[in-house]
């Protein structure tokens, strides 16, 4: 898929206050070259397979065209099949380390656990992005929605877009009476995961499916993979969906402004969804950084609704332990992230980069 979003999502950790990822000289940063660079100081040879999250298939075709490109013993094969199936392809060993939308749950981290002989499976963030609300209803423009208005939806008790709950939120706008079609994504995703859990701490009233990979709510439209979300939603009146912010843009979808913990009706730019990233902290411990987003966050002007993409690897005892960590010390490395601007993803802030490359350095 073709990405037209010049630096889009990289301006969400550009306008954060954090510091963040810069490259060890400005040539570095303005160039590819800054990319290639880092590949070719961390070469190791093997062939790596992986598959998992969807959002970040497209950082994932970019780095290993690079990295392959310096390192001519490397090969590296990445399928986006979805945060589920690389989860469970990792646990099943048929995948060396697998791209997620989030991290492991509790009921996953043993038997991921149990294929790093002497280690543990950790949660490694590589890339940031917000989910969009987005929709195709025929003469509504900046659409404003809720938590509670969006888990309403969702879950089946608003079914029109001249709802009260809809037309309370969205004074003076023309909504149609017609019905609304929720659309989520049919196969297990970190993206849905990311979504539920957002309606869960936000909208526990109103949302009483919890949060997980497949979609448990009833009714409503399955599309598979990301793409094929925005797809359904681009040609279809009347849907509404969530899909990460990459997908939203490439489609030209239109995308609701959500209410976040301050009580304002947020506009997703980059300005606002990097208020939210900033607030995530580690709740992993040692080389294990699954991260705490606060989806509540009560500060001014944030789009409450963001991902973070892992990628799922052993801290030790993967035969494959080499040819993975040089791979990652690239991706995580400052020429590696910044190497993502073109493609619209976010690098890293630098406190957590550091971090990151800590973790893939201590893989043994």
């Amino acid at each position: 898929m073709k990405l037209q979003r010049s630096g889009l999502l990289a301006g969400i950790a550009l306008t954060a206050t954090l510091s963040l990822v810069a490259c060890g000289s400005d040539n570095e940063t303005a160039s590819p070259a800054g990319g290639a660079s880092a590949a070719a100081q961390n070469c190791a040879a093997g062939d790596l397979t992986a598959q998992g999250s969807t959002a970040q298939k497209n950082a994932m075709d970019e780095w290993i065209k690079t990295y392959q490109g310096q390192c001519s013993n490397a090969k590296i094969n990445y399928q986006g099949t979805g945060s589920g199936a690389g989860i469970q392809a990792f646990i099943s060993g048929t995948a060396d380390f697998a791209g997620s939308d989030s991290a492991l749950k509790p009921e996953e981290q043993p038997q991921a656990d149990a294929k790093c002989a002497g280690g543990q499976a950790l949660n490694l963030p590589m890339l940031v992005g917000p989910i969009a609300v987005v929709y195709n209803a025929d003469g509504v423009e900046n659409l404003q929605l809720s938590a509670s208005t969006i888990a309403k939806i969702f879950s089946g008790k608003v079914t029109k877009w001249n709802d009260p709950a809809i037309a309370a939120e969205n004074s003076g706008a023309q909504l149609p009476a017609t019905t609304i079609e929720t659309v989520h994504r049919s196969d297990e995703s970190g993206t849905t995961d990311n979504f539920t859990k957002y309606l869960s701490k936000t909208a526990p009233a109103d949302w009483t499916y919890g949060n997980a990979k497949a979609w448990k709510a009833p009714g409503g439209t399955g599309a598979a993979k990301s793409d094929g979300v925005a797809a359904r939603v681009k040609s279809t009146p009347g849907t509404i969906s969530y899909v990460e912010l990459s997908f939203a843009e490439n489609s030209d979808l239109k995308k609701a402004k959500v209410k976040n913990g301050a009580g304002e009706f947020v506009e997703l730019t980059p300005q606002s969804a990097g208020k939210t990233i900033e607030g995530a902290k580690v709740a992993g411990t040692g080389n294990d950084l699954k991260l705490d987003i606060d989806y509540s966050t009560t500060t001014a002007g944030a789009y409450p609704i963001v991902l973070v993409t892992y990628e799922i690897v052993c801290s030790k005892g993967s035969p494959k332990a080499e040819a993975i960590k040089g791979f990652l010390t690239y991706t995580s490395s400052t020429g590696g992230q910044a190497s993502l601007g073109e493609l619209g993803y976010g690098p890293l802030p630098e406190t957590m980069r550091s971090k990151v490359a800590a973790s893939v350095a201590a893989i043994a």
